[in-house]
Parts: structure tokens; sequence; C-alpha cells
């Protein structure tokens, strides 16, 4: 049995621990064999802390023998990217220079999911610093493979949990998403990812003692990926709430208010009408046709509010700051991560100090739109990536390549933008790999994306744990 594990989800694998039926260390263990066997394959993991997870285990098992009550998450071995802080463990963002940045303390979400009983087996690979591309190729680690088809990337920039959860190295990952970077590695690798609401989570991206920057302050956030959205669901509960250490937490209650009637769906297939794929179109009506069959009002719209304007601001706010430490920024990435926001800066032009202050006041007017939209449509469903998963390496393979990736993500940078939650959920296999969707929702409403999400799972079902190809 202990061999089988690692295809239960997290919320079986807890409750079994809860119940005595099986050890948090039969689980680790199971969990730590599966790693030995596909990991060689897929390269998601970058730092293995098996005997910390061992211990861990072992602590929770004798807490259940001293008849202590144990969180909602015990037992279940979880994967950190390796841009979120492990007390003890390196956080080495990929790249030589941090490669003994050890971190004193764990990151406030890593430090929620342990209270919660949930043990970090694992930290996972990422683009060098983040910010070298989609695919999760480090200086330090090499490059992380899809487990459905090695000549498709797994999605970036959290794909190293997007991996190693979908080929069951763990039931959990945790990741960040600042455009998609939970959602397209989710969607990519026929799992389920959520990104939450501006606020929600509390975070501390910090390298070393200085804040981010004002766009690295409002764009990025941690979030969960899963096998299922009710796992999900389970992580979203224990990582809401503020903490002293990220004032932007606020005090939101995990629900809104009920609405009179299941919410009105907007269908968007081909944001901004620059083209989709026939698959991805197939995957967005096909969830369509599943929210229908739940009960939900679908109707198909032409795009969200304000798109080009969300993508222009979004690249030049992020390119300017950027731009202004770039020349040292570049001294410590390889050579081979460079193309990627040399071509973004190219792309998105940096702007003066007058046009980035207009460019704050221009986000406030988008996010302002879109909660008019929402009022009309409380949830958006569209595409994750309007295209199938890509070669690696695309987006920094020259002009034409980032163009596509860009253009490919459009849906998922807007909503970063603008701060909503949205649920990546599986829309089943289109041409032999998975096509995910995404629910989109007003600001704080992760509920209704979730109740959605699990709406579309119940009905066309799950795709993973897979055993790579």
């Amino acid at each position: 049995m202990q061999g089988t594990f690692f295809r239960s989800s997290a919320l079986e694998l807890s409750a079994a621990v809860r119940r005595g039926e099986v050890s948090a260390a039969e689980i680790v263990e199971s969990h730590l064999l599966r790693i030995a066997e596909v990991n060689p394959t897929i390269n998601a993991i970058t730092q293995l802390l098996g005997d910390r997870a061992r211990e861990q285990a072992a602590e929770l098992d004798r807490r259940r023998a001293a008849g202590e009550a144990l969180g909602p998450l015990a037992g279940v071995p979880f994967t950190v990217k390796d841009n979120i802080a492990i007390g003890g463990v390196a956080t080495t963002h990929g790249i030589a220079r941090f490669r003994e940045l050890v971190a004193a303390v764990d990151a406030p979400p890593v430090a929620r999911l342990r209270a919660a009983g949930a043990i970090p087996i694992a930290h996972t690979n990422l683009p060098d610093l983040t910010i070298g591309g989609m695919h999760p190729r480090s200086e330090l680690f090499g490059e992380t493979r899809n487990p459905w088809d090695h000549a498709s990337t797994p999605g970036g920039t959290s794909g190293g949990d997007g991996a190693a959860v979908a080929s069951g190295m763990a039931p959990l990952g945790l990741g960040n998403d600042s455009g998609g970077s939970i959602r397209i590695p989710a969607a990519f690798c026929g799992v389920a990812g959520l990104k939450p609401t501006y606020g929600r989570f509390p975070t501390d991206h910090r390298i070393g003692p200085d804040d981010p920057t004002l766009a690295s302050q409002l764009i990025p956030v941690d979030g969960p990926i899963a096998r299922t959205i009710r796992d999900l669901r389970a992580v979203y509960e224990v990582l809401a709430g503020p903490d002293s250490r990220d004032p932007r937490a606020v005090p939101v209650p995990l629900t809104g208010p009920p609405l009179a009637a299941l919410p009105r769906v907007a269908m968007v297939a081909d944001p901004g009408g620059k083209g989709v794929h026939s698959d991805v179109r197939a995957a967005v009506e096909r969830a369509a046709a599943a929210l229908k069959d739940a009960g939900y009002p679908v109707v198909e719209v032409q795009d969200v509010p304000r798109l080009e304007d969300a993508l222009s601001a979004y690249g030049q706010m992020i390119m300017t700051e950027f731009s202004l430490i770039w020349p040292r920024l570049k001294t410590i990435l390889p050579a081979s991560s460079l193309p990627y926001i040399e071509m973004s800066m190219e792309r998105s032009k940096p702007v003066d100090l007058a046009g980035y202050l207009r460019l704050t006041s221009v986000r406030l007017g988008i996010q302002r739109d879109w909660a008019r939209f929402f009022l009309e449509y409380p949830l958006v469903l569209g595409p994750v990536f309007t295209e199938p998963p890509v070669a690696p390496g695309l987006e920094s393979s020259g002009p034409e390549g980032h163009a596509r990736v860009t253009s490919g993500m459009r849906l998922c940078t807007a909503t970063s933008f603008v701060g909503v939650p949205a649920v990546a959920v599986s829309a089943g296999l289109f041409g032999g790999m998975p096509q995910g969707v995404q629910i989109i929702g007003a600001m704080y409403r992760e509920d209704l994306c979730l109740d959605a999400a699990q709406a579309i799972e119940e009905r066309i079902g799950r795709l993973t744990p897979i055993d790579p190809r």
C-alpha cells in the first residue's frame, strides 16, 4: 500500500493520518521513494529535504499517539519553489550567486502550511532568478521536463512544482504568480492552481533586507498547485489572513456575501481577438458546457475590460523598474537568461518618472472598470494560454518566439495586473496533451472561482498523477 500513497489527494492523506490509519512517516517515505523513481527523468527537485521531512513526520506521529489534535493538512508533503524561503535551507533562486543564501525562517506561506501539519519535502526548480523566461531552466539545476512530453515545457515560472505535483512527487506545491506562473504550469501539466487576490495571502519576497519595488509589491502573489480543487480550497483556507510580516495581507472573510443564484459566467475564448488554437477554444467550450450542466448561466462575450491597456501598462511598469537595476542585475545572471528580459524591455520601453506615475493611476482605472464588469458577470471563463504547451525556451529563442509566448499568456498577464483571483483547472486532454482553463473572479471572491472550478473538475475529471512518458 505504501507505494500507492502518491496517488492520493492531500485531503485523503491528512484524513488517514488523523484517523490513525497510516503514519505520517509512511506517507513521507512513500513520496521520497516516488521522488527517487521519477525525479531523475523530470528534474523538478532542486534540494531534497528527506531527513528534515522524516523528523517532522516522526514528531507528528508522536503528537497523534499522545492524543493531540492535528492540523487539516497533517502529514501531507509539499514542494516549495526555490524563491520561497524554508528556514535553514538555501533559497537559491536557481543561480550560483545565491547558492549559500540560507533562510533564517520560513516564509509566511511555508510557516502556515507547516502549522497546519504539512511537511516541506523539497525545493523545486524555476528559471534563473524567476526572470530568465517561462521555462524552468536554471544555472544551478538545469532543465525541468514536462512529465507528459519532454518536447514541451512544463511552463513557468513555478514549473518545478507543476511537474512535481503532476508526477506524484507531492500532492501539493507552493509557487508564485505574477503573470501566469502558477496557472501556466497547472495548465501544461494537467493539475490545478490558485492565483489569489492581491493581499489575500501574506508573502515575503525580499532578497536580503530591502523591500521590493512597487510593481513587485503589487503584482506577484504566492499560491498553491494541487491535483484537486478540494485540495486547493483546503490550502486556501490555511494560507489566507493577515500576518505581521506582510502589512498587505488583509482579514477578509474566506467566503463573500452569498448570491441569490449561481453567478453569470462571461466566456472569453479569444482575449483581445488575437487568435487562439483550436484545442484551446475546444477546452474553453468543454469547460463552459460543464458549467452549464452544473446550472451556471454562461454567456460568450467579446472580451474582458481594457485588455490592451492592462497589457501595455503592465509591461511598461515592470520594465521601467527592471531598466533601473538591469546594469547590476545582468552581472549575476548567466548569459542564457539575459535575452528574455532584454527582449521584454525592447518590447515594453521604459518610461520616465512622469510616465511611471501615470501608470499607477492607469492601473486603478483599469481595476475600476473590471470591478464594474464583475457586477454583471461575477466570473470569467477563459484560456490560461492561447496555445497548447510550447517548446522549452521558445520565449528566449528570438523576437518571434518571445511575441508568441507574451501573446499566449495575455489573459494571465492582465489578471495579475488587476490583482484579481483566478483558478486554473484541467479541461482534459487535447492532442494527447493536457489543456487547462481559468476561472477569474472579483477581488476576494476566490470562493466563487473555486466553486466553479470544482463543478468543471467533477464533470470533466482529473488527469494526474501520471508516470512520466
